[in-house]
């Protein structure tokens, strides 16, 4: 049975510091497979939590893109999708609100997404903080609180897009 969370615990995970790897850059590093440029990054806090970044990027269209983050609840082996930041390249409607828009977004856990059946992350807001997967990926680390190594690094994500 998948994991069901409340939007203040949706809030508590994302909230929660996340520490980076050092080479948490490398690791993000897209590799290609079946049509797609992929990557992903497994993150363990302090408190035990378990989190994962996944990485997608069409090889086709550089509009169709995903940067997700999902959350390992305890004694699962199931991921919980808390916030998924996708590219242009699809309409996407909130069934509950109604709206309807194409443009670059972010897909959000909610309570009442999950009671309706649908998919956690189903709600999306648009948005015109990125417009490729490199600043997605900025986003998504800053907004869901990783903490990145003070080690210098060349640029950020290096050999991420194409």
């Amino acid at each position: 049975m998948a994991a069901r969370f409340t939007d203040a615990e949706i809030a508590q995970l994302l909230a929660e510091p996340k520490p980076s790897p050092d080479d948490y850059r490398a690791r993000l590093r897209l590799r290609p497979r079946s049509g797609h440029e992929r990557a992903e990054l497994d993150v363990r806090t302090p408190s035990g939590n378990r989190f994962r970044i996944l990485l997608r990027q069409n090889m086709r269209n550089a509009l169709d893109f995903s940067a997700i983050i999902a959350h390992a609840p305890p004694n699962s082996n199931l991921f919980f999708r808390l916030r998924r930041y996708n590219g242009r390249s699809h309409e996407h409607t909130n069934r509950l609100e109604g709206t309807t828009f194409y443009d670059f977004h972010i897909h959000m856990a909610t309570e009442r997404y999950q009671a309706l059946g649908a998919k956690e992350e189903s709600f999306a807001e648009p948005s015109n903080r990125f417009a490729d997967l490199c600043e997605a990926v900025t986003s998504l680390l800053d907004d869901c609180v990783f903490r990145r190594p003070d080690t210098p690094q060349l640029s950020l994500l290096d050999g991420l897009t194409p």
